[in-house]
């Protein structure tokens, strides 16, 4: 009999694993080739033209150990093909970086992340309008994370870069990396029913043991 219970809080357990995922879209900056233009993120700001940002290459300025190093795992972007282009003589510059995701399908309410950032100079990460976390510095990561705020369908995360204002040699950008995520599908009928089914028969076995 404690066999019957064990595998029917196994099944249970199982059913619910099965039904959690990664959240998708979630895309870490430069995934693709050195100097080409950034797959999965837009941008916009009064200071440049433009809609797409760059990945940048590494040994070069501001990459060469100025900015952390690019690796395989993520790459600085920029605003221009020119990363160490000087930008924001005279008033600070605002860059804002759109990544968007769709949870379609998953409950929105078991989402959850972690991640890290680097901008120069300072940035402000949202999800769907509201803060989640700001960091200052492009020597080194700041951890920013989510676990509220998501929203049925398509999300949007904004990372706000200000590239505080000086007359030369004042480039920007932007490096994110997302360690972990998760969210639960919302289960189909059929899964309802197995459900129910294995919380009857943990149930009637619970019964039956106090009748003996």
């Amino acid at each position: 009999m404690k066999h019957t219970i064990f595998a029917a809080a196994l099944a249970l357990a199982s059913i619910s694993a099965a039904h959690a995922a990664a959240i998708g879209g979630l895309y870490n900056t430069g995934l693709g080739d050195e100097g080409t233009p950034e797959a999965h993120y837009t941008f916009s700001s009064s200071s440049v033209g433009g809609s797409v940002p760059t990945i940048t290459t590494n040994n070069i300025w501001p990459v060469d150990g100025t900015w952390l190093l690019n690796t395989a795992t993520s790459k600085w972007i920029t605003p221009t093909a020119t990363q160490g282009e000087s930008l924001d003589p005279s008033v600070d510059g605002i860059y804002t970086y759109t990544l968007k995701f769709d949870l379609t399908g998953y409950n929105a309410s078991s989402a959850v992340f972690d991640g890290r950032m680097a901008a120069d100079n300072f940035v402000t990460v949202k999800l769907n309008g509201t803060t989640i976390g700001s960091a200052e510095g492009f020597s080194s990561w700041h951890d920013f994370g989510a676990s509220t705020g998501f929203v049925a369908g398509e999300n949007t995360l904004e990372f706000v870069v200000s590239n505080y204002h000086l007359g030369s040699g004042n480039p920007t950008g932007l490096r994110v990396e997302f360690e972990s995520s998760n969210v639960s599908a919302v289960p189909e009928p059929a899964t309802y029913g197995m459900l129910l089914g294995g919380l009857a028969l943990v149930g009637a076995v619970a019964r039956r043991r106090q009748r003996t």
